[in-house]
């Protein structure tokens, strides 16, 4: 396995454990799920807290609407499959984004 592979794993992975740690450290703080519906308070203080929540955690999510959906709804597989890529991209991008912010703390 290349450098470039086995760092967009770990990228990857660390992108999901992030969502999935933001998710949590929410819900513990509030005792309920976070959604995208956070932001539909309109132009608020609230809202604007929850981008950088909602950018970090949306993988999770993605991930928990569209297996939630898929059991309850029967959603079709293309959907699901769909789903778990763009969550899986998003993860890959913020994963990145934070390998590359700690790099930069650490130099």
């Amino acid at each position: 396995m290349s450098p470039q592979s086995l760092q967009m794993c770990l990228a990857l992975a660390l992108g999901f454990a992030v969502a999935g740690l933001c998710s949590s450290a929410y819900q513990l703080a509030t005792s309920r799920l976070p959604s995208f519906g956070l932001l539909t308070a309109g132009p608020s203080p609230r809202a604007f807290a929850a981008v950088p929540l909602l950018m970090l955690a949306a993988p999770f999510l993605i991930m928990r609407n569209t297996l939630m959906g898929h059991r309850h709804e029967s959603r079709r597989f293309q959907f699901v499959f769909l789903a778990t890529m763009i969550a899986g991209f998003w993860s890959l991008m913020s994963g990145l984004v934070l390998v590359r912010a700690v790099g930069l703390l650490l130099a």
